[in-house]
């Protein structure tokens, strides 16, 4: 399973002291000055377990946009506003905590309930406590690394929920990632490496790596040659810390989310493989693919979107100066993308 919290997991220990020090004493967010504006942060019982939502728009009556987020356990609201607020404007925006992610990770969370059914019952349940809140019959669906392989096994299987489904650095299947990446390490090592890093490759040793541990051995070398993410980790947890949605308690269970990944469900069996669980999609999907990306090679996902039967239509569109998080890379382009599926797909 892809992890965009690989790098997350580096973050030390000195990080919690200014965490304590920069966060406020109660989660919150700020308003927005027009009419009919809407901007909170909630729990909301999803599973039978408290989760937690921030919603935000400048008008409560446009289509609904839930963002799903990588990981697992890589939660995204404490950066959402810093990048994305501008779909604020043409959406109203949910990111959603998941569960054993940042706000809905409890201290006593139970790792057992962390299964991939478990998530797309989660996700159906949100999906249908916001269309009834916002009185839409559809919304939209975006999902993010882990969050593009749960978002697409749930817009497969709730069709009718979604208006469009927004992949960004699809997972296809991880034994195709490991050879594909592994290839393209070998080859920057060749080109750019050092001593140093042909040993760790060698260390590694070739896929398949069935072991959670070397994968994201792999994982880490491919981000080292950037093929993974897209803006510098101190920068980011800088960004994350000032969130004020988030509480010192909040920013230590994101540290603990992120760090758990996705190692409880690592054994999941069978693993996922796009071709085997999704042949065809019924709503109109689009690809968000960064021309750098090896932690989701784009020659998987471009290869997949070729094959993929797609009634609704299906759309393929490039960053090239990004790698696994065009969100983060290029802010102003992926935003004005997701505006542009907007307007696109209520146009038909």
């Amino acid at each position: 399973m892809i992890t965009f919290n690989v790098e997350l997991s580096r973050i030390g220990r000195w990080l919690i002291v200014c965490i304590l020090s920069l966060a406020g004493c109660c989660g919150s967010t700020p308003q927005i000055a027009t009419p009919d504006s809407v901007a909170t942060l909630e729990s909301v019982v999803i599973g039978n377990l408290e989760q937690w939502v921030l919603i935000r728009g400048e008008d409560k009556h446009n289509p609904v946009l839930l963002w799903l987020h990588g990981g697992p356990g890589s939660a995204q609201m404490p950066i959402a506003r810093y990048f994305n607020s501008v779909l604020e404007k043409d959406f109203v925006v949910v990111h959603w905590d998941q569960r054993g992610a940042g706000k809905s990770n409890p201290r006593d969370f139970d790792e057992s309930t962390m299964s991939t059914e478990q998530f797309m019952s989660d996700t159906h349940e949100l999906t249908q406590w916001l269309k009834a809140r916002f009185a839409q019959d559809k919304i939209f669906l975006l999902g993010h690394s882990w969050g593009s392989e749960l978002g697409i096994q749930v817009a497969h299987q709730w069709p009718d929920d979604y208006h469009a489904f927004i992949s960004v650095s699809q997972v296809i299947n991880d034994a195709m990632t490991a050879e594909v990446a592994y290839a393209w390490v070998q080859e920057q090592i060749a080109l750019h490496g050092t001593q140093r890093d042909q040993r760790r490759l060698e260390r590694l040793g070739p896929p398949p790596f069935p072991e959670r541990d070397r994968y994201i051995s792999l994982m880490r070398l491919v981000d080292s040659f950037g093929g993974s993410m897209d803006i510098a980790m101190p920068r980011l947890a800088w960004i994350a810390f000032q969130a004020p949605e988030y509480t010192p308690r909040d920013y230590i269970r994101w540290l603990r989310g992120t760090n758990r990944g996705s190692g409880p469900m690592w054994d999941e069996s069978p693993p996922f493989n796009a071709y085997d669980r999704i042949a065809q999609l019924d709503v109109p999907v689009f690809f968000f693919c960064g021309r750098k990306d090896y932690n989701t090679p784009w020659v998987l996902v471009e290869a997949f979107h070729d094959q993929l039967e797609t009634p609704a239509g299906k759309h393929l569109v490039w960053f090239e100066q990004s790698a696994h998080s065009p969100f983060l890379g290029e802010p102003d382009a992926f935003n004005q993308a997701v505006v542009n599926v907007r307007n696109t797909v209520l146009a038909q």
